[in-house]
């Protein structure tokens, strides 16, 4: 009796929370490309957060709500460094979902995607929290940070799609899994996503900092880590300089090796990127790199990163 009464109570919570966020969840076809997948309602206005790849690019496509009515989308901004997009349809009587806390989330608990895999719209499945705070590496190259793992299943067609606590609260924007494993899949917090989609509403970009190079992580050897006093036994060593870029006009020159960023250690190409915010725009910020058996500080001034490659 007891392990029935715990199955009702989870069927239960599933129930409620398919049947609460279904409304607000539609699928979204680009015309031009052939592709769709998943997106859900957020405001009452029609702003639909999905993920960048299921949208980027594409020149036409539409949105499939979950009351049948098939209407024109289009693109309000893109993030491919965080594989996340809005789009807008001008339509009523829409159901917005909850944007919950991520931060509150546990391993092991109970999760719910709901999407369209395969073309089968509103396809809901369960599982838990298997990890937080994972990493994962977008196609422009960064990683997203703080992405939520789960074993609710997912397959494609479901990406952009919610992922929902037991109280109807999205909680992570359901982006990829691995080929060809089972019960390894991923979605990006909703604290990244609320932060995105923000942006991405107030000027359909998302401003970051860029020096200009290209560079790749390098170990440091110890006698230079201590004959230079350094904080880190990592950097990136600057293999490519742009000719007008920031770091070239601050004196960077290729064969550096970056140690540190403003008031912080460099222990590689992607602690690099986490430091290039938008605050960091204009502001001369000291750089320190490593040439031969110099340690150098240099004043350099980031600047806008322009858009990635598609």
């Amino acid at each position: 009796m007891q392990d029935g009464a715990l199955l009702d109570a989870y069927s239960q919570a599933v129930v409620h929370v398919a049947e609460s966020v279904s409304p607000s969840v539609v699928k979204i076809v680009a015309e031009d490309r052939g592709g769709s997948g998943s997106g859900f309602v957020f405001t009452p206005d029609g702003y639909i957060l999905t993920n960048s790849h299921v949208v980027s690019g594409s020149k036409a496509m539409w949105v499939l709500l979950n009351d049948g009515r098939r209407e024109r989308a289009s693109l309000v901004g893109d993030d491919p460094h965080t594989d996340l997009a809005v789009v807008q349809v001008r339509a009523d009587d829409l159901v917005p979902a909850t944007l919950g806390e991520s931060s509150a989330l546990k391993v092991g608990q109970l999760v719910i995607a709901i999407g369209n895999p395969f073309g089968f719209e509103c396809t809901v499945t369960a599982g838990v929290v298997s990890a937080l705070g994972r990493s994962l590496r977008a196609k422009s190259g960064r990683l997203i940070d703080d992405v939520i793992q789960t074993d609710a299943a997912l397959n494609p067609g479901n990406s952009g799609g919610p992922l929902v606590n037991s109280r109807a609260e999205v909680v992570g924007v359901n982006t990829a899994i691995i080929r060809p494993a089972q019960g390894l899949c991923f979605a990006v917090a909703t604290g990244t996503a609320s932060f995105v989609a923000g942006e991405l509403l107030r000027q359909g970009r998302v401003r970051r900092s860029y020096l200009g190079l290209g560079g790749q992580t390098v170990p440091l050897l110890r006698r230079v880590i201590r004959y230079l006093d350094l904080s880190t036994d990592h950097g990136v060593l600057v293999s490519h300089l742009e000719p007008t870029g920031a770091a070239f006009e601050a004196g960077v020159r290729e064969g550096d090796i970056i140690v540190r960023f403003g008031d912080g250690p460099i222990a590689g190409v992607d602690a690099l990127h986490k430091r290039l915010t938008a605050d960091r725009l204009g502001v001369p910020t000291p750089l320190t790199v490593v040439r031969g058996k110099q340690k150098l500080v240099l004043s350099v001034i980031p600047r806008e990163a322009p858009r990635p490659k598609r």
